[in-house]
């Protein structure tokens, strides 16, 4: 037995056999993944050996069969990178060990390489979403609050795969039990994106995240935690201590970010949208249990006032923000705090309230959006895309037609940037605790392989986006074929 199987018994069942030397996985194998268990320590037990072993072929077999056995080629192509803000040419985009090997110039790689002719089509990285719940997009409200868990869980699984068919490789779960699909997703079990888990939201009491009914309350010290709670949906937490506590709990589960509720919102019956949620000392708490982890906070927050307060408390990603008044915004260029904004318009895609509240929320929104946009060219904010669809099955499909939404504010290749080479960059910033070992959203030497090919000019429209199935030709992550109908 070698020295990493010797490990590895401390770490696996009992009912796995310890020993991979040789059969199925050879002695150097061992010694790959050796070195890759000292990357990953922080995960910790049977579930980061799951995942590895994945990485190492030995998932599913339908997953392996995707695994080209050889370099892959992609030829006849005009690129965008992720950065640069125009199509390039004259180069092609060679594939080794599920990354980006290299910019061959045109019929200059490898003889033996796997050619994929992509007949002069554009190809650009994988998208991310970087605001996606993906355990709470598969069900209604009402189900996600009474549904059996498992049931949630299975859907969530089957819009995993939706997702990825969509062209977004990636996605920022900015809050839901999503651990587990991502575990699954990781093993090879189910098809989806990568997962950049929050785990629950943190909300104080009346909050956002508290998704009590009234008759509920008051919450006695011997009252147990709420269906939400105990699914891992949110987390109740009032004063520092207590924010403490549920930021290293979601933390130790696994988060790559954590998230808090810093002000009201428009699908929650009880917070008015112009609330302040959390006092700073209680933001500070998730911030400084963040930050001795390596990684940062994202802040659900739409006004002016909530901006300011999680800013000075240290948070790093302003989502939604669209009530931000002027002097604000410059605030949040002035300190590098990205904002991860939605396309939230009095448009199809409106959810469809019967709340008159709720009514009224939303169109105060939807009219601070298009104000947000021109802030946000004027003072240059780092911005990502994200869609927050939430509770919404007919809805998820509209993933892509969302992003084509920012070239109404900015051409189209620099709405892609936002769900490419800059939420890319959005995603670095979880550091030790990013759950992927590899640069996201751009073409670049060493990146990760999540390519796109497709029917369309993007440099143009954003317009195929609205219709995946048909626009994307090729569907790559991490050097694996999702999709292939090229000829």
């Amino acid at each position: 037995m070698c020295t990493v199987c010797i490990d590895l018994q401390g770490l696996i069942a009992a009912d796995i056999d310890p020993c991979h030397c040789g059969s199925p996985m050879t002695v150097k194998a061992c010694r790959r993944l050796e070195a890759d268990l000292k990357r990953r320590e922080f995960l910790g037990g049977a579930a980061a050996v799951v995942g590895l072993f994945a990485g190492f072929g030995l998932a599913p077999g339908e997953t392996r069969a995707q695994a080209p056995s050889r370099p892959t080629l992609l030829t006849n192509l005009r690129y965008f990178d992720g950065t640069t803000l125009r199509l390039q040419e004259g180069r092609d985009i060679l594939v080794e060990g599920g990354r980006i090997a290299g910019l061959p110039a045109r019929g200059q790689g490898p003889k033996d390489a796997q050619l994929i002719d992509c007949g002069g089509r554009a190809v650009i990285p994988g998208l991310i979403d970087c605001h996606w719940h993906s355990t709470l997009i598969a069900v209604s409200q009402v189900a996600a609050l009474t549904q059996d868990p498992a049931f949630i869980h299975l859907m969530a699984g089957r819009e995993a795969g939706a997702t990825l068919r969509r062209g977004f490789t990636t996605v920022r779960d900015v809050g839901g039990p999503a651990f587990g699909l991502k575990q699954a997703i990781d093993a090879g079990a189910v098809e989806g994106p990568r997962i950049f888990p929050s785990g629950a939201m943190i909300s104080q009491t009346s909050g956002h995240g508290d998704f009590r009914l009234r008759s509920e309350l008051p919450r006695m010290p011997g009252t147990p935690p709420s269906n939400i709670e105990q699914q891992g949906v949110a987390l109740i937490a009032d004063g520092a201590d207590q924010v403490l506590r549920a930021a290293r709990e979601q933390l130790m589960k696994g988060a790559s970010q954590l998230k808090i509720m810093a002000g009201g919102g428009v699908a929650s019956p009880y917070d008015p949208i112009d609330t302040t949620q959390y006092t700073e000392r209680e933001m500070r708490a998730a911030v400084e249990a963040a930050a001795d982890w390596g990684t940062y906070v994202c802040a659900h927050v739409y006004t002016s006032g909530g901006i300011r307060r999680a800013v000075a408390a240290g948070v790093r990603s302003i989502e939604h923000g669209q009530l931000a008044d002027e002097a604000t915004v410059k605030l949040m260029a002035d300190e590098g705090v990205w904002w991860s904004i939605q396309p939230f318009l009095a448009d199809e895609d409106a959810n469809k309230y019967s709340d008159p509240r709720q009514q009224a929320k939303q169109r105060e929104v939807s009219e601070g959006t298009v104000r947000a946009f021109e802030l946000l060219r004027k003072y240059k904010l780092k911005l990502a895309f994200g869609t927050d669809i939430l509770f919404n099955p007919a809805g998820a499909a509209s993933q892509g037609r969302q992003l084509a939404k920012f070239a109404r504010y900015m051409s189209p290749l620099e709405a892609l940037h936002k769900a490419t080479g800059a939420a890319g960059e959005l995603l670095a910033m979880s550091g030790p605790r990013a759950p992927y070992d590899g640069r996201l959203g751009v073409i670049a030497p060493g990146a990760l392989a999540d390519l796109l090919v497709i029917d369309g000019d993007p440099a143009k429209d954003l317009a195929w986006l609205d219709s995946p199935d048909t626009s994307l030709r090729l569907i790559m992550k991490g050097g694996r074929l999702a999709k292939q109908t090229l000829a």
